[in-house]
């Protein structure tokens, strides 16, 4: 019985280590923080996005989440903390298919991999001044999301996200 219960003990705390560390977490956890623009793509609307590229297309086309954050970091402290979140979050179980830091300033593109595709895609930059993270979650070829990697596509995302989103609301405020 003793054993049973210790078994239980160990299994919620290693749950609960488990799921604080999680895209979900951070987003939950930050979502409603000053000057934080998040975005959360509903199934429906992903086929709107997938009309800034035929690239983008085959991206979208496989996605089940897509996230966008972008957070003010504008002291040291700040900085190091987020830095600290995200590199909690993708740990052992994303490779880095990227990473340029200088000082605290980061960009980092991580994958998480299951047999020959790609699950989920993690875009992480900080500036010192904003962070953002740019997140797909989905089935997706790796040969188009290096491709993607290496061709900066990933950076255009954001700005087509913030500006249809931007004009969907003002569009649902105005009517």
């Amino acid at each position: 019985m003793i054993k049973k219960f210790i078994l239980l003990v160990f299994v919620l705390i290693f749950s609960a280590c488990g799921s604080s560390n999680s895209i979900d977490n951070f987003y939950n956890t930050h979502k409603n923080d000053s000057q934080v623009t998040a975005i959360r793509v509903p199934q429906f609307m992903l086929s709107l996005l997938s009309n800034i590229s035929p690239e983008m297309k085959s991206l979208i086309g496989n996605t089940k989440d897509l996230r966008y954050m972008q957070f003010p970091s504008t002291t040291a402290a700040r900085t190091q903390y987020l830095n600290n979140q995200m590199n909690s979050i993708t740990g052992n179980s994303f490779i880095e298919v990227f990473r340029k830091n200088d000082e605290l300033k980061r960009n980092v593109i991580s994958i998480r991999e299951k047999r020959n595709t790609v699950k989920e895609i993690l875009i992480y930059n900080n500036n010192n001044v904003n962070g953002s993270f740019l997140y797909f979650n989905g089935n997706f070829d790796p040969v188009k999301v290096r491709e993607m990697a290496k061709n900066n596509e990933f950076n255009e995302i954001p700005k087509s996200l913030v500006k249809d989103f931007n004009m969907q609301s003002s569009g649902l405020i105005n009517e």
